[in-house]
Parts: structure tokens; sequence; C-alpha cells
């Protein structure tokens, strides 16, 4: 999947919402140690910036190197390219050892991976029986009903069709993705649980978000732009009918999370 991004990398790394802090002190209030976290499909970073801010250490890996390039520098995250399939080998000289990780954080990542896999890996770096696996993704934009009522036709039918079929474990906000970890202290599931995050945004802005989907950029490569003319327009008169050209755009994320166990 990380080619799709790499054309608009700069514009992902720019537009994507970050996350909420609620979100992020939730998770370290349930890893019993904050050492060394492992930010997989960590992307521009944009969760590897607040982990960093908890947490020791943190190790950032994708298979987008492009992506990367525009991921914050921070001194105490490491960032790493990985090949989309990695051996048990290559995991630890990777990632880390085993029993040996906090926590394996996932944002708006983990539809896109082949599960079995990740989570045998999963269960063999992190540490036996707390350590935790927290992955969470974002769903559409609100921005107000007339906004929104030009977006959702947009999303649901014009831009649906470009959409890889992995779209829908978002859509249906991981209620279904397999997840077979046990739930934390104090939850008796695994979620997902909902949090809010906001983002300042123009129209110019909302409209480089919309470039930065991998269905934008699919169905560019098929010929069909989705963003026709006349599709601006109709964005252009809903977003400057109450005169106020930023506006706040609401993106809820939805946290699956749970702990190793004994395995």
């Amino acid at each position: 999947m990380a080619e799709l991004f790499v054309e608009q990398a700069k514009q992902y790394a720019e537009t994507r919402p970050s996350y909420p802090q609620e979100l992020f002190e939730f998770i370290a209030s349930k890893t019993p140690s904050r050492d060394l976290v492992w930010d997989a499909g960590t992307g521009s970073g944009q969760a590897a910036r607040s982990l960093a801010g908890i947490y020791k250490n943190v190790i950032g890996t994708d298979t987008s190197l492009k992506q990367l390039e525009f991921a914050p520098k921070l001194p105490n995250v490491r960032y790493q390219q990985t090949p989309p399939v990695m051996s048990m080998g290559e995991l630890e000289q990777t990632v880390s050892t085993q029993s040996s990780v906090d926590l394996v954080a996932i944002a708006q990542a983990m539809h896109w991976f082949n599960l079995p896999s990740f989570y045998q890996q999963v269960k063999w770096v992190l540490k036996k029986p707390h350590g935790v696996i927290a992955a969470w993704c974002y769903t559409i934009p609100e921005v107000n009903d007339s906004v929104d009522s030009v977006f959702n036709p947009f999303y649901s039918i014009d831009s649906d069709p470009y959409w890889e079929p992995q779209r829908k474990l978002v859509d249906n906000k991981y209620m279904s993705i397999d997840f077979p970890f046990e739930p934390i202290e104090g939850t008796d599931n695994t979620g997902p649980f909902k949090f809010v995050t906001e983002k300042m945004m123009g129209l110019d802005e909302y409209f480089t978000y919309i470039r930065s989907w991998s269905a934008y950029q699919t169905a560019k490569t098929k010929g069909v732009e989705l963003l026709r003319d006349d599709v601006i327009e109709s964005f252009k008169r809903a977003w400057n009918e109450d005169g106020h050209h930023q506006k706040v755009v609401k993106f809820p994320v939805y946290l699956k999370i749970g702990k190793v166990g004994n395995v």
C-alpha cells in the first residue's frame, strides 16, 4: 500500500489530523512501564511525536521511505524503513528483542496489515503479560450540515470504487477487525473506544486532505479526477455559506486496545 501514498506524502504530512492528547493519556495509563514503544506503520510520524512525549524511546517503522522523510526528527525517536513482510530475525534486528516492548501502537494503519503475521510479531515483542497493543483509526471528517451534505455522497458514491477493500474496516470503526487480545484493566472489552480530534482548516487545506487519500491517487492513475469543477463549486458554496473561511473539522477516532497476556 505504501506506493499509493508516495505521490502525496507531503500533502499527507501537512493535512492529516494529529490525535487528541486524551487518547495517548488513556493508552499510557494502561501500560505499567513506559520504556519502549513500537509505532508500526508510523507514516509521517503523527503519533510518534505524541508518544515521544510520554515514553522513553519510540521506534517508528514504515514501508514508505518517502513518508518517513516527513516525520518529525526527535531525539528519542528512531525511524526505520521495513519490508512489507518481516521475518522474526528482521523484527529483532529492526525493532527489538523478545518480550521487551511496552506498547505497540498503530495509528490509521492496521487495516493495511497482514494481521495473522503482524499479531504473531506483536505477541513476540510485547512484555508478558501486561504489554499493550493499541490500534486506532479516524473516520470521515465532520464540518457542518452544509459541507457534510456535499462530502457524504462524494465519499460514499464518487470515491467508493477507488478505495481498497480494507477501507471498510475503517468505515466500520474497527468493530469488525480481528483483535485476539485480552481486555486491559478497567474494561470488559477491547473497544472500539471513541475519541475526537479537531483540526482548523480552510477550504484549500480541506481539498488537500482529500487529495492525500489513497482513493484519490488510485482514481488519478485511472484517469479520473474526483474533484471535478462541479464538485469543487458545490464544496465552495457549502463552505462559504456561513461566511467563515476557517472551520473546525472534527475527526472521530476509534481505539482498539488490549494486553498480550501470557502467550
